[in-house]
């Protein structure tokens, strides 16, 4: 009689894991150094203009989706891991009885020194929610980090001067935390979609041992697959709009639409700016044409936080994750935060 005993599976040895990190890791950092520069070869090797709509919109969305995609990957794993380390239950307590305040100051400074544009930031606003981060102050740095960043600070000092600068700086943060303030007061865990609280990672810790760093990768890879199967198309979705827009949508039109000095303009340069996708360092060159045709500090202001901060591809990717009712009300909030700073600064100059 043949006795079958159970084949025990050995766990792969912590260096053995580590030196796979490490491998990965260095893969990751090629791919994305390499994505600009892949499609800037590609368009050189078949001597494509840029300045033609079609070509320069498929690069946007060739190099913008490789960006993005390597984002998502990336950023969800790296929170994973560190997730990993720390009970989400102690993150709750250690929050709890702390002023809401700090939390929201602190959020927004994060986000001014996170060089994101407003899908890149998405990520660790996930990690943020699903480590039990309360949502208001999760939503803070998802505006504050495309808002501001060092990029943004230096070509806006260079173009409008430090006084401006420093204006744009202090009015940015602080709807950052204004909208958190406002939206603290609501209960939004209901308005939030369950897989980002059901994931590998945030039950990691329920069987109360301590997990090794090959249970760690595990959880923070079937998280990363998880995360990233449920919005990987709503990514191309999006960037598919911006590069449309970004091809067929001229600085004239922006022009001709928001640059008068009619109290219309500060609306309607919020409005045009909303479904435009673009950084800092795009928006700024537009507002400084606006500013040379004469339109007022707010109007310009008012524009280049819509484009950067509120976006319909963020709108699509974030879909996902919020439910409708707080996906309105979030853009709602920060729109017509925004036009109040343009109507505050264009009463001012």
């Amino acid at each position: 009689m043949t006795v079958l005993l159970p084949t025990i599976r050995r766990r792969p040895s912590t260096r053995k894991v580590a030196g796979w990190l490490a491998l990965l890791a260095s893969a990751w950092v090629a791919l994305y150094a390499l994505n600009e520069w892949l499609w800037d070869a590609i368009v050189s090797w078949l001597h494509l203009d840029l300045e033609v709509r079609a070509v320069g919109a498929a690069h946007f969305f060739l190099y913008d989706a490789g960006k993005l995609l390597l984002l998502l990957l990336g950023l969800i794993f790296v929170i994973g891991m560190i997730r990993t380390t720390i009970d989400p239950a102690r993150v709750r307590s250690a929050l709890e009885g702390r002023p809401l305040l700090l939390a929201l100051v602190l959020a927004a400074i994060l986000g001014a020194v996170t060089p994101f544009c407003s899908c890149s930031s998405i990520p660790l606003f996930i990690g943020f929610v699903a480590a039990g981060i309360p949502l208001s102050v999760a939503l803070t740095f998802l505006i504050a980090s495309p808002l501001v960043n060092e990029v943004a600070v230096i070509m806006l000092g260079d173009t409008f001067g430090w006084g401006p600068t420093g204006a744009y700086i202090g009015t940015g943060l602080g709807l950052a935390v204004l909208v958190g303030l406002v939206l603290s007061r609501f209960h939004l865990r209901p308005l939030v979609h369950d897989f980002v609280f059901t994931t590998p990672v945030a039950n990691l810790h329920t069987g109360g041992l301590k997990p090794t760093l090959d249970d760690r990768v595990k959880a923070a890879r079937w998280e990363t697959h998880d995360i990233v199967g449920r919005v990987w198309i709503w990514v191309l979705v999006g960037v598919a709009i911006g590069a449309v827009i970004h091809g067929w949508v001229p600085e004239s039109f922006i022009l001709e639409h928001a640059g008068s000095d009619s109290v219309a303009a500060v609306p309607v340069a919020t409005l045009v700016g909303v479904p435009l996708y673009s950084n800092a360092a795009t928006a700024i060159p537009i507002g400084a044409a606006l500013y040379a045709k004469g339109a007022g500090l707010g109007t310009i202001f008012a524009f280049m936080m819509s484009t950067t901060a509120l976006s319909l591809p963020e709108a699509i990717l974030l879909k996902r994750i919020l439910k409708t009712r707080l996906l309105i009300t979030y853009f709602a909030i920060v729109a017509v935060g925004i036009m109040l700073i343009g109507f505050l600064f264009n009463g001012a100059t």
